[in-house]
Order: structure tokens, then C-alpha cells, then sequence
């Protein structure tokens, strides 16, 4: 899933492929950039911010771009050799071209492409909140921002990325199942809500560096996920079934309907009620 780990993965590929070149030539496949040309750029740095990747490069005269891409569900980066065939997605899928001399970044099914002055970034993602795996991670900012609507249901806060920056539905549905949290109990009722955030940090950096996301400590196909895309299966706690929600937040819930009961005390407060 293409969550905040993943996104930092996806960075460090280019930064290792492009990282101090020299643009030797670049295509853009979307008309708002098809006639720009990066050619003699150096590429400055490659980052994620939360969801978002920042890719830097700098002119001969100095001037200062960020290319900005969102890979949503589809989008990926592929670094290929060059005269390597493309086998990353079909070709109709590509979105950038980015050409040094010694390797070729593609973009395939790219969101939200922007080309800005790199002092400009702020406008793209500095409304985001803590990166959970950025350098500028401060748990307790994220949990002020998660508590400053006590009433909103915690799952569909954890997925604000103006909260916190890199929480997506696995790591949202397998956070709650951790912490023992019903997915619509209000944010203002969650017990220990600064050791969910903690903990939500400790998933994503356990799986930065490596493309198979677990949240179980296995790598074993099958054995990767608690409750996410496990409708029916047993828990791997109580044995109990595990329920699926579809439609809330637009996102699919997953979760163990015994180990994260809705209490009493949760009863009319939030915006589904088990049957």
C-alpha cells in the first residue's frame, strides 16, 4: 500500500538513482507540463512528506524546482538503466520521464503534478502535519492536533494528514486493532491517545526500507496483516471473526469486533453501531 513508508521507500530510490546528476533530458505526459524542460538540471534531493514526494533539482543558474507527485493507490517510480525496458506499468500509464547518464526515472500514474520553486513547497504540503517519518516528527503536536476535535471519530482522524503525515488505511485499521480501539469511538474518549500515536510511528519505521509491509513481525505471505484485508478470517488474538466496514471515510475499516469492543461508554457517540 502506498502509505507513508512506502512513499519514503519510493523517495530513497530516486535520491539512490539521481541523486547529484545532470538531467540529460526529460518528458512530461501531462499537458500543464508538456512543454517543460529540466535538461541541464542537477537533481538536488529526492524526500518524501508523508504521502507526498518532493524531488529537487537546481538549474545551472541556480534556480531552484521541487517536482511534486502524490502516488495515491496506483502511482509508482521505477529507475531503470538505460536502454533497460520499462516493465514497471503499461506505457499509456506514464506520466515523467526524467533521463541522466546513467539511469532513467519513470513515472507511472502520477497525482497532483506540480513543477514550483522550491521555496514554494510550503504551498503544496505545509498544510500536512507531523511526518511520522520525517525529521520533523513531534508526537506531541500530532496528538494536540488529533485532540482539537474531541468528537470526531478516531479512525477517520488518524487518516487527516493534516493530524499526522503517513497514516493510511493499513496502518489506520492495524493501529486500532493494536491499541484494542473501537474505529468510531471519538477521538476525546480514546485512552492513551500519545502511546496510539507512538505506536503508529514505531509501525511505519519497522517497515521503512523494505517494499513488504508488516505489522505482525512476519513476512510470510498471508501472515503480514492482524485484521486488514482479513473480512471473516480469525483473529489472530481471540479467534473471533473479523468484520469489515465499507463506505465510512471512503475507506474499507477491518477490525476484531471482541478485542475492539464499542463500550458502553461510546454507545450514540459514534457514526456506526455494530448490529
Amino acid at each position: 500500500m502506498p502509505e507513508g513508508d512506502t512513499v519514503w521507500n519510493t523517495a530513497k530510490v530516486l535520491r539512490d538513482g539521481l541523486e547529484g546528476a545532470e538531467l540529460t533530458g526529460s518528458e512530461f505526459r501531462v499537458p500543464h507540463l508538456a512543454t517543460v524542460d529540466l535538461a541541464g538540471y542537477r537533481v538536488a534531493d529526492s524526500l518524501s512528506r508523508g504521502k507526498h514526494l518532493l524531488l529537487r533539482v537546481v538549474s545551472p543558474e541556480h534556480r531552484e524546482l521541487t517536482l511534486h507527485s502524490h502516488l495515491r493507490m496506483e502511482g509508482a517510480w521505477r529507475v531503470y538503466a538505460p536502454g533497460e525496458r520499462w516493465t514497471g506499468r503499461p506505457a499509456f500509464l506514464i506520466r515523467v520521464v526524467l533521463r541522466t547518464a546513467k539511469s532513467v526515472a519513470v513515472g507511472y500514474h502520477l497525482h497532483d503534478l506540480k513543477l514550483v520553486p522550491t521555496a514554494r513547497e510550503a504551498e503544496l504540503v505545509g498544510h500536512l502535519g507531523p511526518d511520522l517519518l520525517g525529521p520533523d516528527w513531534d508526537p506531541e503536536e500530532a496528538v494536540r492536533r488529533l485532540s482539537a476535535d474531541p468528537a470526531r471519530p478516531v479512525g477517520e482522524a488518524l487518516l487527516d494528514q493534516r493530524n499526522l503525515a503517513g497514516i493510511g488505511n493499513l496502518y489506520r485499521c492495524e493501529l486500532l486493532f493494536l491499541r484494542g480501539v473501537w474505529p468510531w469511538t471519538p477521538v476525546g474518549d480514546v485512552p492513551d491517545l500519545p502511546g496510539m500515536v507512538t505506536l503508529g510511528q514505531r509501525l511505519l519505521a519497522a517497515n521503512r526500507g523494505r517494499w513488504t509491509q508488516s505489522t505482525t513481525g512476519s513476512l510470510r505471505r498471508g501472515e503480514t496483516s492482524y485484521v486488514y484485508g482479513r473480512r471473516a478470517q480469525p483473529c489472530r488474538r481471540c479467534n473471533g471473526p473479523i468484520a469489515k466496514r465499507d463506505g465510512d471515510t471512503e475507506r474499507i475499516t477491518y477490525w476484531c469486533p471482541r478485542c475492539q469492543p464499542q463500550t458502553a461508554d461510546t454507545v450514540g457517540k459514534g457514526t456506526f453501531h455494530n448490529a
